[in-house]
Protein backbone atom coordinates (compact mmCIF):
# COMPACT_ATOMS: atom_id res chain seq x y z
CA UNK A 1 0.00 0.00 0.00
CA UNK A 2 1.34 3.38 -1.37
CA UNK A 3 2.33 6.12 1.49
CA UNK A 4 -0.32 8.97 1.79
CA UNK A 5 0.77 12.32 1.03
CA UNK A 6 0.77 15.00 3.17
CA UNK A 7 -2.53 16.85 1.94
CA UNK A 8 -4.22 13.46 2.17
CA UNK A 9 -3.23 12.93 5.89
CA UNK A 10 -4.19 16.82 6.62
CA UNK A 11 -7.46 16.01 4.71
CA UNK A 12 -7.77 13.40 7.02
CA UNK A 13 -6.98 15.08 10.51
CA UNK A 14 -9.08 17.76 9.58
CA UNK A 15 -12.51 15.66 9.03
CA UNK A 16 -11.40 14.00 12.65
CA UNK A 17 -11.44 17.49 14.45
CA UNK A 18 -14.57 18.29 13.02
CA UNK A 19 -15.70 15.27 13.70
CA UNK A 20 -15.03 15.88 17.36
CA UNK A 21 -15.25 19.66 17.62
CA UNK A 22 -17.74 21.98 15.65
CA UNK A 23 -15.65 25.60 14.95
CA UNK A 24 -17.77 26.46 12.29
CA UNK A 25 -19.80 29.52 14.35
CA UNK A 26 -15.81 31.81 15.19
CA UNK A 27 -15.17 34.40 12.97
CA UNK A 28 -12.89 33.11 10.20
CA UNK A 29 -9.22 33.94 10.77
CA UNK A 30 -10.45 32.97 14.68
CA UNK A 31 -11.46 29.85 13.08
CA UNK A 32 -8.24 29.71 11.10
CA UNK A 33 -5.49 29.68 13.79
CA UNK A 34 -7.66 27.39 16.15
CA UNK A 35 -8.13 24.81 13.08
CA UNK A 36 -3.92 25.08 12.47
CA UNK A 37 -3.28 25.10 15.82
CA UNK A 38 -4.96 22.36 17.38
CA UNK A 39 -3.84 20.28 14.12
CA UNK A 40 -0.31 21.21 14.69
CA UNK A 41 -0.77 19.67 18.17
CA UNK A 42 -3.43 17.21 18.19
CA UNK A 43 -4.55 18.79 21.10
CA UNK A 44 -8.48 19.98 21.22
CA UNK A 45 -7.68 21.82 24.62
CA UNK A 46 -6.42 25.09 22.67
CA UNK A 47 -10.22 25.20 21.20
CA UNK A 48 -11.03 26.70 24.99
CA UNK A 49 -7.63 27.82 26.24
CA UNK A 50 -6.41 30.25 23.07
CA UNK A 51 -7.43 33.72 23.38
CA UNK A 52 -8.07 35.44 19.94
CA UNK A 53 -9.64 38.37 18.47
CA UNK A 54 -10.90 39.11 14.89
CA UNK A 55 -9.66 42.63 14.57
CA UNK A 56 -5.76 41.38 16.46
CA UNK A 57 -5.94 38.67 13.46
CA UNK A 58 -7.27 40.86 10.82
CA UNK A 59 -4.24 43.61 11.74
CA UNK A 60 -1.70 40.47 11.70
CA UNK A 61 -2.84 38.95 8.23
CA UNK A 62 -2.83 42.48 6.58
CA UNK A 63 0.27 43.13 7.67
CA UNK A 64 1.89 39.92 6.68
CA UNK A 65 0.31 40.01 3.03
CA UNK A 66 2.28 43.48 3.04
CA UNK A 67 5.36 41.44 3.65
CA UNK A 68 5.40 42.89 7.11
CA UNK A 69 8.98 41.33 8.89
CA UNK A 70 8.47 38.49 11.32
CA UNK A 71 10.59 37.87 14.38
CA UNK A 72 10.56 34.74 16.04
CA UNK A 73 12.61 33.56 19.40
CA UNK A 74 13.53 30.28 18.01
CA UNK A 75 15.03 28.49 15.17
CA UNK A 76 12.30 25.85 15.59
CA UNK A 77 9.38 28.78 14.99
CA UNK A 78 11.35 29.63 11.68
CA UNK A 79 11.49 26.23 10.82
CA UNK A 80 7.64 26.02 11.12
CA UNK A 81 7.03 28.84 9.35
CA UNK A 82 7.09 26.98 5.92
CA UNK A 83 6.35 30.15 2.90
CA UNK A 84 8.41 32.91 3.76
CA UNK A 85 11.63 34.24 5.64
CA UNK A 86 11.47 34.70 9.18
CA UNK A 87 14.12 36.97 11.51
CA UNK A 88 15.82 34.51 14.34
CA UNK A 89 17.79 37.03 16.40
CA UNK A 90 19.26 34.58 18.66
CA UNK A 91 21.48 33.18 16.30
CA UNK A 92 23.10 36.65 15.79
CA UNK A 93 26.89 36.39 17.01
CA UNK A 94 26.84 38.92 19.45
CA UNK A 95 23.58 38.15 21.52
CA UNK A 96 25.71 35.39 24.18
CA UNK A 97 28.43 38.16 24.84
CA UNK A 98 25.78 40.99 25.27
CA UNK A 99 23.67 38.49 27.52
CA UNK A 100 27.32 37.32 29.56
CA UNK A 101 27.86 41.54 30.14
CA UNK A 102 23.87 42.52 31.50
CA UNK A 103 22.52 39.04 33.10
CA UNK A 104 19.45 39.04 30.73
CA UNK A 105 18.75 35.68 28.66
CA UNK A 106 19.86 35.39 25.72
CA UNK A 107 16.24 35.37 24.41
CA UNK A 108 15.67 38.61 26.17
CA UNK A 109 18.85 39.78 24.88
CA UNK A 110 18.39 39.07 21.15
CA UNK A 111 14.60 40.69 21.19
CA UNK A 112 15.94 43.86 22.65
CA UNK A 113 19.14 44.19 19.89
CA UNK A 114 16.55 43.28 16.94
CA UNK A 115 14.06 45.50 18.57
CA UNK A 116 16.52 48.24 17.54
CA UNK A 117 16.63 47.41 14.16
CA UNK A 118 12.64 46.67 13.34
CA UNK A 119 10.63 49.01 13.03
CA UNK A 120 6.86 49.27 13.64
CA UNK A 121 4.77 46.78 12.11
CA UNK A 122 6.67 44.15 12.51
CA UNK A 123 4.99 40.52 13.34
CA UNK A 124 6.33 38.54 16.51
CA UNK A 125 6.27 35.14 17.45
CA UNK A 126 7.28 33.38 20.23
CA UNK A 127 6.93 30.41 21.43
CA UNK A 128 9.98 28.91 23.74
CA UNK A 129 10.63 31.93 26.19
CA UNK A 130 8.68 33.69 28.21
CA UNK A 131 11.66 35.93 28.62
CA UNK A 132 11.36 36.85 24.88
CA UNK A 133 7.81 37.47 25.58
CA UNK A 134 8.78 40.22 28.22
CA UNK A 135 11.32 41.43 26.26
CA UNK A 136 8.88 42.20 23.38
CA UNK A 137 6.43 43.82 25.63
CA UNK A 138 9.27 46.39 26.52
CA UNK A 139 11.46 46.99 23.49
CA UNK A 140 8.84 46.48 20.05
CA UNK A 141 7.42 49.43 18.59
CA UNK A 142 3.73 49.32 17.69
CA UNK A 143 3.58 45.81 16.65
CA UNK A 144 1.07 44.81 14.02
CA UNK A 145 0.74 41.47 16.00
CA UNK A 146 2.57 39.23 18.85
CA UNK A 147 2.21 35.69 18.79
CA UNK A 148 3.11 35.17 22.66
CA UNK A 149 3.03 31.17 22.66
CA UNK A 150 5.63 30.47 24.77
CA UNK A 151 5.24 26.53 26.70
CA UNK A 152 6.50 26.08 30.08
CA UNK A 153 5.86 25.67 33.73
CA UNK A 154 7.97 29.04 34.85
CA UNK A 155 6.99 32.48 33.46
CA UNK A 156 4.90 31.29 31.05
CA UNK A 157 1.44 31.69 31.96
CA UNK A 158 2.39 35.34 33.56
CA UNK A 159 4.16 36.18 30.30
CA UNK A 160 1.25 35.52 28.25
CA UNK A 161 -0.47 37.51 30.46
CA UNK A 162 0.95 40.71 30.57
CA UNK A 163 0.86 40.15 26.56
CA UNK A 164 -2.96 40.47 27.16
CA UNK A 165 -2.82 43.19 29.66
CA UNK A 166 -0.94 45.54 27.80
CA UNK A 167 -3.84 45.70 24.81
CA UNK A 168 -1.00 45.12 21.62
CA UNK A 169 -2.95 43.10 19.06
CA UNK A 170 -1.88 39.57 20.13
CA UNK A 171 -2.38 35.63 19.84
CA UNK A 172 -1.97 33.75 23.33
CA UNK A 173 -3.23 31.45 25.43
CA UNK A 174 -4.38 31.12 29.40
CA UNK A 175 -2.37 27.60 30.37
CA UNK A 176 1.29 26.35 30.18
CA UNK A 177 0.36 24.93 26.72
CA UNK A 178 2.30 26.34 23.86
CA UNK A 179 5.73 25.88 21.85
CA UNK A 180 7.37 26.59 18.93
CA UNK A 181 4.73 24.79 16.51
CA UNK A 182 1.53 25.36 18.15
CA UNK A 183 3.02 29.50 17.44
CA UNK A 184 4.05 28.60 14.02
CA UNK A 185 0.77 26.97 13.10
CA UNK A 186 -0.83 30.58 14.75
CA UNK A 187 1.09 31.98 11.82
CA UNK A 188 0.82 29.76 8.95
CA UNK A 189 -2.70 30.00 9.54
CA UNK A 190 -3.19 33.38 8.73
CA UNK A 191 -0.06 33.13 5.93
CA UNK A 192 -2.29 30.62 3.84
CA UNK A 193 -5.91 31.95 4.33
CA UNK A 194 -6.60 33.91 0.88
CA UNK A 195 -8.95 36.26 2.49
CA UNK A 196 -9.98 37.30 6.03
CA UNK A 197 -13.49 37.78 5.30
CA UNK A 198 -14.93 34.23 4.67
CA UNK A 199 -13.85 31.01 6.08
CA UNK A 200 -11.14 29.23 4.50
CA UNK A 201 -9.73 25.24 3.82
CA UNK A 202 -6.45 26.25 3.97
CA UNK A 203 -5.10 22.99 5.40
CA UNK A 204 -6.25 21.67 2.09
CA UNK A 205 -4.08 24.35 -0.06
CA UNK A 206 -1.32 25.56 2.21
CA UNK A 207 2.30 24.52 1.14
CA UNK A 208 3.32 21.22 2.46
CA UNK A 209 4.87 20.42 5.86
CA UNK A 210 6.52 17.93 8.03
CA UNK A 211 4.44 15.90 9.35
CA UNK A 212 3.46 12.83 11.96
CA UNK A 213 3.12 9.61 10.18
Amino acid sequence: MGRASVHDIERRSMAVLAGRCDLSALPPLTRAVTERVVHSAADLRYVEDLVLDEAALRRGWQALADGAPIVADSRMVAAGVTSTDVQVPIADPAVAPEAARTGDTRSATAIRLVAERVGPGAVWVIGNAPTALEAVLVHARDPALVVGLPVGFIGAVEAKAALRASGLPAVSNRSELGGSPVAAAAVNALLYTASPAAPSRHLETAPEEPTRE
